[in-house]
Parts: structure tokens; sequence; C-alpha cells
């Protein structure tokens, strides 16, 4: 290849999507490129011309115009400008011409079909904007992962074989015997309309062996009751977590209330990472807050692996949040050891992105206590005081910072009876200031993570129910969802943030991500679901009517991109020694990522767009 060649490969090669291209394809480019020069104001093509070239712009700018002669795009310097009618074959329907002086590169129409089905990642590069190139590009970038995939799987799926049963009234010799036939390590007890027992190996051990009881003793006598489970929606973590905390190696799972199967600890060491699975443990057994933030600072290293091996956003937020509920009932247990047993029935309350289960290596506390109504802040009120102080204090040493908005069960104002919680629902909802929907950003997407969940449950129903039907609060409630746009310009350019410590940066929470859960919540409620995750609220507003099957599709991968470059972004900086922040630099992306995030924030302003249409908001 001659000198003049060689230099204009290695041009092209500078620039997306011909980064993505092998050597010998750039070769090929090189070699079937014709250079054309346009005078400032002269066309390139126009309304009804036959488009048979791609053309890459080596110097000067050209400008897009409809026939009503508005201005569609500007292209300049590395970017191409004719794929659109290639693509779509026919006439032309635009007029593209320069602005200024310009050298053109022309691509034959046949050498860049040929490059298209030859790279999957080129391509995708050439597929219409918006939701569709995004999922195309996640898939190219997610090729060769999955390993870490079950760790997202719902535990229906784990399941591989029917339970295996045995009556309370059977003997123990019997139950030995029937597992020995069916080679499993234990067998559920089913009373008439519930689950009424579980009977382990361990147990005839310890229970049988150790105490020489006869072979004669029924199962009854011996068999923990009541034991607890976890449904086939439920996810393996959640399972992990649960065994760990009650310290059993077995675990009965319920499909709509029927017996579905077992998980025991060997189907989660198979399926689970490690490391994860070590976190959890650890926690336990830390006496200290100190300890616990000893066992945590391992989370920005696993976030790391799990972003490197292909985990999702969805994936890692449910264990990072998982991790941080296991924390908080450590935490829990600690200030009960201290200060005795409650006094009244309580629920504690994860919110925000741990509600979610959507929290990064960075995130700060956002939780209350719902306290039964039977509290007397004479008689109730200076435990209930020292309790959430030092849970929240232990929160901030494990390295879960104060809310800056007080936002925490410490505060008085968010460790209230029952019945006070639903009037600050009710005044929300039936007063929808601003004040009041910041207040239901937040504490919409609550979860509980240990006490009585009968009083979520009471307090969920009555939002869900308050909610049905109020049409302004919703509108109130989608325009509060539309005041953070993403940063993305007219011409598709990235709007960064101009002085001040993040300068020159792109802010990926409060502009790409918060944006994505705001949607998803005024979905949610108008479908009147109960889910709090945002995946999950997308794909029952999709269910329901509330969104279209298209529009949550494209805001689910726009949520996984955004929040994935996140993570990983969080997780550096603290290897790194640094603070994790939200802030990037759109100079440390590659032009396939910052391609793909333009996608995304494309798709965000899209949804925005048929929000404020759905609910009026440009006349509030």
């Amino acid at each position: 290849m001659d000198v003049e060649l060689i230099e204009i490969r290695d041009f092209i090669a500078a620039y997306h999507p011909f980064d993505m291209l092998p050597t010998e394809a750039l070769d090929t480019v090189a070699s079937n490129l014709e250079s054309r020069y346009i005078r400032k104001g002269r066309p390139l093509i126009e309304p009804g011309d036959t488009v048979d070239h791609v053309f890459i712009v080596r110097t000067g700018a050209l400008e897009t115009r409809d026939p009503a002669n508005e201005l569609l795009a500007r292209t300049g310097e590395g970017e191409t400008v004719g794929t659109i009618t290639l693509l779509r074959g026919g006439p032309a329907h635009n007029t593209i011409l320069a602005i200024e002086d310009s050298l053109l590169y022309a691509l034959p129409a046949e050498t860049f079909h040929d490059l298209r089905k030859r790279h999957k990642q080129f391509s995708y590069f050439f597929q219409p904007l918006g939701g569709e190139r995004l999922r195309t590009g996640r898939a190219v970038s997610n090729q060769g992962h999955g390993r870490l995939d079950l760790m997202a799987v719902h535990l229906g799926d784990m399941l591989r074989r029917a339970p295996v049963t045995i009556a309370p009234d059977a003997t123990i010799h019997a139950a030995a015997a029937r597992m020995a036939e069916e080679g499993v390590s234990c067998l559920l007890i089913p009373g008439e309309e519930k689950l009424i027992g579980i009977i382990t190996e361990r147990d005839l051990r310890n229970r049988v062996v150790a105490k020489a009881l006869p072979y004669e003793t029924p199962v009854s006598a011996v068999m923990t009751t009541n034991p607890v489970y976890l449904t086939t929606d439920d996810y393996l973590f959640d399972a992990m977590l649960l065994m760990s905390r009650h310290n059993i190696r077995h675990l009965p799972v319920l499909r709509e209330g029927a017996l579905a199967g077992v998980i025991t600890t060997t189907n989660l060491v198979q399926a689970q990472n490690t490391s994860a699975v070590y976190l959890v443990g650890d926690l336990y057994k830390r006496d200290t807050p100190e300890g616990m933030r000893d066992s945590l600072s391992m989370v920005p290293e696993l976030i790391l692996q799990l972003v490197e091996t292909g985990a999702s956003a969805h994936t890692i937020g449910h264990m990072i949040s998982t991790l941080s509920d296991a924390a908080t009932v450590r935490l829990m247990a600690l200030a009960e050891q201290t200060l005795g047993p409650p006094p009244v029935p309580f629920v504690w309350l994860a919110a925000g992105s741990q509600g979610r289960h959507e929290q990064t290596a960075r995130s700060d506390q956002d939780n209350c206590l719902v306290l039964d109504d039977s509290y007397n802040p004479e008689k109730h009120g200076e435990y209930f005081r020292a309790f959430t102080r030092m849970v929240c204090d232990g929160l901030n040493i494990c390295g879960y910072v104060y809310c800056p908005g007080e936002v925490m069960a410490m505060t008085d104002q968010w460790r209230q009876p029952l019945k006070t919680w639903k009037s600050y629902f009710a005044k929300w909802i039936d007063q929808p200031e601003p004040k009041a929907l910041m207040h239901a950003s937040v504490f919409f997407d609550m979860r509980p993570i240990f006490g009585n969940h009968g009083l979520f449950h009471d307090l969920r129903a009555f939002v869900l129910k308050k909610t049905q039907g109020k049409k302004i609060f919703l509108a109130y409630l989608a325009s509060n969802a539309l005041s953070r746009q993403p940063p993305l310009g007219f011409f598709r350019n990235l709007v960064l943030i101009r002085g001040g410590e993040h300068d020159n940066t792109l802010d990926l929470k409060h502009r790409g991500i918060v944006p994505i859960v705001d949607l998803a919540r005024v979905y949610a409620l108008d479908a009147g679901a109960e889910a709090v995750n945002t995946l999950d609220r997308l794909e029952i507003a999709r269910d329901k009517g509330s969104v279209s099957k298209d529009g949550a599709a494209d805001l689910r991968d726009a949520w996984d991109f955004i929040s994935t470059m996140r993570l990983r972004h969080q997780a550096l900086h603290i290897r790194e020694g640094k603070k994790a922040n939200n802030y990037v630099s759109p100079e440390l992306l590659s032009n396939f990522e910052r391609t793909q995030l333009k996608d995304a924030f494309s798709v965000v302003k899209t949804m925005q767009g048929a929000l404020a249409t759905a609910y009026q908001t440009g006349r509030m």
C-alpha cells in the first residue's frame, strides 16, 4: 500500500465506527475511496437524487435540511452522510450542502454493505438511532459474557425436581429411609393448607441420634416447625441472604402458595459468586460497625469483577443493595443486644436507591421507621431514638453516609407510627406542592428490611388506593419527572457541565439515571403497581398499558447502559484511592461508548416528550 493510502487509512481508523474494523478491512476501505471536493454553498445531495455512496468528511462541514428548509443536522470532520438514504433505498428526501469548502471521501455502496455484513459492530452504528441501536450495541458489547447471569435468576428457574414430602405422623425411621431412597438431604412436611415443617439430615443427627430417640418417634416431634421460605419469583441472592441470616442449609420454595421445591447451600455455591457469598456471611459474624466496614471495603472490587464479567446493572444493584440490607439487619441485632427487645412492633424501611435495589459503590442513607399505632412517645420514645441512632451511626461508619436531607430513621419526622405515615402520604397526594413531590420521589420507593412487614403492607395498600384516579397528583409527579433533562443538545452533542469542581463532565446520576427512575415511578403509580425497582416497574407498566412495549424496552436498555457505566466509573475511582462520584468525562470514553451514551440520552428525551404529551404538563 502506498503512502497516500496509508495516510487515508489512518485517518478513517481514528473515527467511529471505522475504528471498530480490523486492519485488513480498513485497507479495503482506503483502496475503494474516491476523493470529492465540494465548494461552500454547493449541494452534495438534493431531493430526488439516487445515493450510491456513503460520504466521509475529511475537512470542512455539511448541513442537512428538509424540504421546508428546516435544519436537521450538521456534519463535521470524521462523520458520515448519505447513509440514511442508502439504507432506506429510493430517492433522497433532504438536501445536504456544504457550509464550508469540504473534502469528502466517497465509499461505494457495495463496499459499505459488505462491511456491514461482515462486521456486526460496524453494522450496529448505522442502525436507526435510539433504543434499537442501543439494544444491539449492548448485545455486541456483551458478547462472551453471561457467566454471572444466574445471580439475577429467579429461584423458580433453579428448581430441578419436585419437592419430596412426608407426613407429620410418619416415623423418623421412615423419614431417614425416604431420604436415602430419594437421594435428598431434607423432607418437607405439608399441612392441610400450608407448609408446617421441614426435617433435614442435620436434624436427624442432632435431634435423633445424639439424643438416642427411638426410631418410632414421629417426624412432628423433631421437625423444624413453620420454616422460613421464599417464592419462585424471589432471587437467588435473596435465598443466600435469608439462609445466612438463619444459619440454615435448606430453604423451601413456594409457587402461588404451593410447594415447588427446595434450594440448598450447594445450589447457591454452584450458582453464586463466591466473594458475594463470603461478604454476606462475614457481615453476620462481625460485632462492631468498624468490623463490618472492613468487610464491606471489598464491595468496589466486587463491582468491578461483576462489570468486567458481564453482569447487568440490575444484578449488581440487587447484590449491593442486599449487602446494605445485611449490614442494616446486623446493626439492628447489635442494637437489640445493647438496648433489649423493642417495646412495640416496628418495621425498618429502606427508601431511595436501596429501596429500589439499585445501590452503587457510593450511596447515602435513605431509611425510615414505621411503628405500631400502640407506640407511646413518652413510654417508648427514648428506646427508638437510641435504637435508630445506633443503626444510622453504624451505617455511616460502614460507608453509607448520612443523608444530606436527613431522610433517616434517626430523624424524628421519619420515625412515626403507622397512622402518622398515612397522614403524610395523604397530604403529599392531596397537596402536591414541590416539597411533597420531593418526598414522594423518596418514600414511594420504600421496601421493608426488618420487623413487622404487616405494617408496611398496610401502609402500601393505603398509598396505592389513595393514588388511584388522582390525575392531578400524577400530572404534578409527571411534571416533576421532566425537571431533569438528559444532557443532549440539538445536534446530538453532549452538553457538559461548565465551571466548578466537575467542569467538562456529565452527571450520569441526575441527568441520566434519575430521569428514567422518575419516568418508571409515574408509569407504575398510574398502573397501580406495587413494584419499586425501576426495571420491574417498567415491565409491569408495559403489561398494564401505561407505557408501550418498545418504550419500556428502550428505557430498560438505556437505564442498564448508563447504570453500568456509572458503576464502572465509581469502582475504578475507589480502586485508585479516589472518592467515588457520578461525574464522567467524555474524553475518557471510547467512541463506541460515547455513541451509545448519546443513544441512551436520546431514548430518555423521547420518552419524556411522550410523558409530557400524555399528562399535558405544559399547561401546569
